[in-house]
C-alpha cells in the first residue's frame, strides 16, 4: 500500500544565510519488524526509505559522522546529515545497507567488538536481536560504512570503574582496529549517558569524536548531540526534530 502524500515543509531560511549550529546527527539502531519493540530502537525499511526520500528531497545528504565533520572543518556541509546506527544489529546489512546504496547516502555503524556474533543482551525487554560478527563488520566496512567503537559490551560507562572503562573505550578501539584493518575514529556512548569522566577517557583513547544522545553543556566533539529517529517519525515529525534542533543547538568549539 502506498504511504500517505505528506505536503512539502519547505525552510523560508536559505541555508546560505542560516547560523552555524552543532551539524544535525541522526540515530538509528535496528531496521526490520518492529511489531515487538518496546524500546522503539527499530524502524522498517519501508520508513526507513520514506525518511532518506524525506532528508534528499530537501536537499540534503546521509553521511558518516567523520565525513560530516570532515566538510565542516572545511566550512561546507551544510546540505550534510549525519547518519548513525548503534549496536550493530545484523539486520543492517539486509535492512538498511541497500536503501543508503541506492541512495547514495552513508552512514556510520557503532558496533560491540566484545559481543560479536551475539545478541542484544543488555535489553530485558523485548526480542534477543543478533549482533554482527566479526565478518559482518568486515564487509559493511568494505561497502565504506564507517565502523565506530559503541563500547566492548553495552555498559553504562558513569557507572564503570577505572579498569572497566579502559577496557571498554580503549580495549574496543584497539579491537576494531585489528578486526578491520583500519583506524577507528568514533565512539558512541552506550545508552546516551555521558559524563567529563568518560569524555575524557575517549579523548585520551585517541577518539577524534564520539556522539550522545542529550550532553548538555559536554556538548562538543567527543560528546555530539543526536536526534532519535524511529518508526514513528514521519515527515511531519522530521521537519519539527530538525528545526527543534537548528533553534537548540548553538555553535560550539570545535565542531
Amino acid at each position: 500500500m502506498a504511504a500517505p502524500v505528506e505536503p512539502p515543509l519547505a525552510d523560508p531560511t536559505p541555508a546560505a544565510r542560516r547560523p552555524a549550529t552543532v551539524p544535525w546527527v541522526a540515530m538509528y539502531h535496528s531496521v526490520g519488524d518492529c511489531s515487538d519493540d518496546p524500546y522503539r530502537i527499530t524502524v522498517t525499511p519501508d520508513r526507513l526509505e520514506h525518511q532518506l526520500t524525506w532528508l534528499r528531497r530537501r536537499g540534503l545528504r546521509g553521511v558518516s559522522v567523520a565525513e560530516l565533520l570532515d566538510a565542516r572543518a572545511r566550512g561546507e556541509g551544510r546540505d550534510l546529515v549525519g547518519l548513525t546506527f548503534d549496536d550493530g544489529y545484523t539486520d543492517f546489512l539486509t535492512g538498511a545497507l541497500p536503501l543508503l546504496r541506492r541512495f547514495r547516502f552513508n552512514a556510520t555503524l557503532f558496533v560491540l567488538p566484545g559481543r560479536l556474533g551475539g545478541d542484544n543482551a543488555w535489553d530485558p525487554l523485548g526480542p534477543r536481536k543478533p549482533l554482527l560478527d566479526a565478518d559482518g563488520i568486515r564487509r559493511a566496512a568494505g561497502e565504506g560504512v564507517e565502523i565506530g567503537s559503541h563500547g566492548l559490551t553495552h555498559v553504562d560507562l558513569t557507572r564503570a570503574d577505572e579498569a572497566l572503562l579502559a577496557a571498554e573505550v580503549t580495549g574496543s578501539r584497539a579491537r576494531l582496529a585489528e578486526l578491520t584493518g583500519a583506524p577507528v575514529d568514533g565512539f558512541c556512548y552506550p545508552y546516551g549517558t555521558v559524563d567529563a569522566r568518560a569524555v575524557e577517557a575517549v579523548r585520551r583513547a585517541g577518539y577524534r569524536y564520539a556522539c550522545a544522545i542529550d550532553p548538555g553543556p559536554l556538548t562538543g566533539p567527543h560528546a555530539l548531540p543526536r536526534a532519535h529517529v524511529g518508526q514513528q517519525d514521519t515527515a511531519w515529525r522530521l521537519h519539527l526534530k530538525l528545526r527543534l534542533h537548528r533553534w537548540r543547538r548553538r555553535p560550539v568549539e570545535g565542531v
